[in-house]
């Protein structure tokens, strides 16, 4: 899985973000993008470390008290029913990290364990969660030594948090499991401590639980699809621009005015950049030369109202994961006023629903965007151009089958977005009944965001080809700009057959490291 840009944090060359004002609240998605994807160095303010000893205040005197607290001195889930004498606690919260830490299948990427361990420490220095400051600077120096536990693909429901994914962060902090060094290697994680100087930390009352009980690696996972689909829905604008040229349609649809009397945000978002990489164009306009029509087919006329409803989408979303932000997702939270009481924040369905929601949005957008290439290979459709925008066709079968990868990636585009958070699977001997699936839905939103950008990169492939066969017209000067940066990037412009995949390799590198938007922006601005 590839990701798609660097993220905000990283454009602006984040190099410390700071957590903890003693509110949750303290961290942006930046802050998060920054610490995932760049590397940035993490440090706790001094109102964090104050509100983590107050807290923890609070939970040494419940601990010394004979009643049983839920999370303190009683065991977990269907077992919460046992009170656990004062010599076993150590042990209880070690036993919960080691049989929690159950994940399997293939290694979650970097960024998003880093993520993951980044928002379970912001979590921790809200002074919501009883665990000591030194358990929180143990975090914080893990993660600046470039320190990544192993994590597993499966393992977590989404509800009482990403539970494996949590343990087997909370199992390097303890050193022990495995862990992936700086270098990239995977070594015990009680060897990759010693070497930086981290002394792995004993956990007492409720650290262990509080470790493990959070919607951070479901949350880490929106905010970096979100930093990938704006710049993705930015690309999509202008390949849907191009390819509108490339079958001389007409740009009077994207008039302001009309997108004013249907006032979808996004929508007027999306025509306008379409306009903008529009302007100057000698190819739009031509609709009505040799085989005239009316209108445009709804993949190039709609191609704003769509891109528009998902960024519509995005907003959605963006919104969920700001309030998620500002949350202190843990089971028991210390309140404000030293009562320690359980609760049900930790299901994730605020975040499972937009993480499906946003994979619905991608699987549509993908789709608009395969019709619009198939119109372009379609000698019947595309008002003039050669068939499969062959050099030779018969002797050449040009994008033919180009177009068959992208469908292939559309179709999985669709099987993706299958909702995960309508799915339930009972867990814990029924106390856990009903859960979010959150994890699932952000693990196949990850997939979606890579399978898009590869749609739309062969979009760009054809669109740019089919722009450059129209000899006798001039593009718009925006759209000379995206073909010149492309083909010196090394996708190869119209000719005879070749071997096509690496000229698409480069069309996605192109896309994903954001070049397609920044050639089109050096004409337009910046795009919205």
């Amino acid at each position: 899985m590839h990701t798609v840009g660097n993220g905000e944090g990283a454009k602006r060359g984040v190099e410390r973000v700071v957590v903890g004002d003693g509110r949750a609240s303290g961290v942006t998605a930046s802050d998060v993008l920054a610490v995932a994807r760049a590397g940035a160095r993490v440090e706790l303010s001094d109102e964090a470390v104050a509100a983590l000893a107050a807290a923890r205040d609070i939970v040494d005197a419940l601990a010394a008290k004979p009643e049983p607290v839920y999370g303190v001195s009683t065991g977990f889930g269907a077992l919460a029913t046992r009170h656990i004498s004062p010599e076993l606690r150590a042990q209880l919260q070690r036993n919960i990290v080691r049989s929690h830490a159950a994940g399997m299948g293939p290694r979650v990427e970097r960024e998003v364990v880093r993520a993951l361990m980044f928002l379970r420490l912001k979590t921790v220095c809200s002074g919501r969660t009883g665990v000591r400051p030194e358990v929180a600077r143990t975090m914080a120096d893990v993660l600046n030594a470039g320190i990544t536990p192993v994590v597993h693909e499966y393992g977590s429901l989404g509800c009482s948090g990403d539970l494996a994914p949590l343990s087997h962060c909370a199992l390097t902090l303890m050193g022990e499991g495995d862990a992936e060094g700086p270098d990239g290697t995977v070594r015990p994680a009680g060897e990759l401590l010693a070497e930086h100087g981290i002394t792995p930390v004993e956990l007492r009352e409720k650290e262990g639980l509080a470790l493990l009980n959070g919607t951070d690696g479901m949350l880490g996972m929106l905010v970096m699809a979100l930093a990938d689909l704006d710049t993705l829905y930015k690309s999509a604008d202008v390949t849907a621009a191009l390819t509108m040229e490339a079958l001389l349609g007409t740009d009077k649809v994207l008039a302001p005015e009309l997108h004013a009397i249907r006032p979808h945000p996004g929508q007027a978002a999306s025509a306008a950049n379409m306009l903008a990489v529009l302007d100057g164009s000698g190819l739009t306009g031509h609709h009505q030369d040799d085989a005239p029509r009316v209108q445009d087919a709804y993949s190039v006329r709609c191609a704003p109202q769509v891109a528009g409803a998902g960024r519509d989408t995005m907003a959605h979303a963006g919104l969920v994961a700001e309030r998620e932000l500002a949350s202190a997702v843990d089971n028991p939270v210390v309140l404000p006023d030293g009562r320690v009481e359980s609760n049900g924040n930790f299901h994730g369905a605020p975040v499972a629903y937009v993480l499906d929601f946003l994979a619905v949005a991608v699987a549509d957008l993908g789709s608009i965007t395969e019709r619009r290439t198939d119109r372009l290979l379609d000698k019947n459709r595309s008002h003039g151009l050669p068939p499969f925008l062959a050099d030779d066709a018969g002797v050449d079968s040009g994008l033919m089958i180009a177009q068959y990868t992208q469908a292939a990636l559309v179709g999985e585009l669709k099987r993706l977005a299958v909702p995960a958070s309508a799915d339930s699977i009972p867990s814990s001997a029924m106390q856990e009944d009903h859960v979010s699936m959150g994890w699932s839905a952000a693990r196949k939103l990850r997939t979606a965001v890579d399978n898009l950008a590869r749609v739309i990169a062969v979009e760009l492939y054809a669109a740019t080809r089919a722009i450059q066969l129209r000899e006798g017209l001039t593009p718009a000067p925006a759209s000379r700009a995206v073909i010149d940066a492309v083909r010196a990037a090394g996708v190869e412009g119209p000719g005879p057959d070749r071997y096509l995949a690496p000229d698409l390799a480069a069309a996605d590198a192109f896309v994903r490291a954001g070049h397609l938007v920044a050639a089109a922006e050096t004409v337009t601005g910046p795009l919205r």
